[in-house]
């Protein structure tokens, strides 16, 4: 008898914040730091948020990439990404209210592998359409483009 794997499951983050600006955060067995720059009165030990809110996109896209390059029968080999960000300031400054901070992200990704342009092509449509932390950006209003080239 096959096992029904579930389609929605918890995910949880506990935090202790010591400072300000420094979150020791548990996620699993892991522990993670957010934290700010030296110059922002942080400690500078681990990214800041929206650091880490890009890191995300990028892990997520190498995880989700693989996976349909695997379902599609498409050898890209090892990716590198390369994540550009142009950030709204005005509202973690508290200037402003806004709507869309991350106002849009380029994404360069590099497949080592013997993947054709017209395989990376139809690999990046499916990316789109199953990485969650992209949907995420994508339904706050982020214009995110992605160029998937061969290395």
């Amino acid at each position: 008898m096959a096992i029904k794997q579930k389609t929605t499951v918890p995910l949880k983050a506990v935090a202790n914040c010591p400072s300000h600006s420094k979150a020791d955060i548990s996620i699993r067995d892991l522990e993670v730091v957010i934290d700010e720059p030296t110059e922002r009165g942080g400690t500078n030990l681990g990214p800041t948020p929206t650091d880490a809110a890009i890191a995300a996109l990028v892990g997520c896209t190498n995880v989700i990439g693989h996976k349909c390059a695997n379902k599609l029968g498409i050898d890209i080999g090892h990716l590198t990404i390369d994540a550009t960000c142009q950030f709204d300031r005005r509202g973690v400054m508290l200037s402003e209210e806004i709507e869309v901070p991350f106002v849009s992200i380029a994404l360069n990704i590099s497949a080592d592998g013997p993947a054709s342009a017209a395989e990376l092509e139809t690999l990046a449509a499916e990316v789109s359409k199953y990485c969650p932390v992209s949907k995420l950006f994508r339904q706050a209003g982020t214009e995110i483009v992605e160029n998937w080239r061969s290395a």
